[in-house]
């Protein structure tokens, strides 16, 4: 069966048409556009799971939503591929960037977009959130810069699903040259030939 990949433009889903590429998975994709006004995803998604987000995919009659099961699914899918290594230390830190990306780093800069979009006192208060968002960027660069991927040597699907955070921190939070390791890594991932597929499928997407 052809997994089915609900893909609203300019998300998150992006990584998931990524990894279907780096896994040579056949799939199928079902285009949503953002609402012009309100940037929100249109009600037809909720058709196809109640929250009415994505990424949301189907396989054999099977739903799945969220991006960090999603990718679980699909490393399972792909008999392991782009999953935890086997050593125990990286296979940790395959799991601890699958939870961070979308559980710590996404809501603050989630927060600083809203921010951005409130006249006068949005501006005040951005200045006062960017410290938090720095805090984070300044972890991430810190441990790029001791292997060129998030799980270690070899690229992961834990570096498919920080790429989206790290995009947008490029694109509206502050991310960088002061910042070379991960300014390298976003170079690394944006030359692969499995992203390159993607962004020609998946249609606008703003932080590549």
């Amino acid at each position: 069966m052809t997994i089915i990949v609900h893909h609203l433009e300019n998300s998150r889903s992006q990584r998931i048409l990524w990894m279907l590429e780096e896994l040579g998975l056949p799939y199928d994709i079902r285009h949503y556009k953002r609402d012009p006004k309100t940037m929100l995803a249109p009600r037809e998604l909720r058709n196809v799971h109640p929250l009415g987000k994505s990424p949301v995919i189907e396989d054999d009659g099977l739903v799945v939503a969220e991006t960090g099961a999603i990718i679980e699914y699909l490393v399972g899918k792909g008999d392991g591929r782009l999953g935890p290594p086997a050593h125990r230390e990286a296979m940790q830190r395959w799991r601890f960037w699958l939870h961070y990306a979308e559980g710590s780093l996404m809501p603050p800069l989630f927060v600083l977009l809203v921010l951005s979009r409130i006249p006068l006192m949005g501006k005040t208060a951005m200045k006062r959130f960017q410290p938090m968002v720095d805090r984070h960027l300044d972890y991430v660069e810190s441990e790029l810069a001791k292997s060129p991927w998030f799980a270690g040597d070899q690229m992961t699907a834990a570096d498919i699903i920080m790429s989206f955070p790290l995009e947008a921190a490029r694109a509206r939070a502050g991310l960088d040259e002061r910042r070379p390791a991960t300014i390298a890594w976003l170079e690394r991932i944006h030359a692969r030939p499995a992203y390159q597929a993607a962004l020609a499928k998946g249609g606008p997407y703003a932080y590549a």
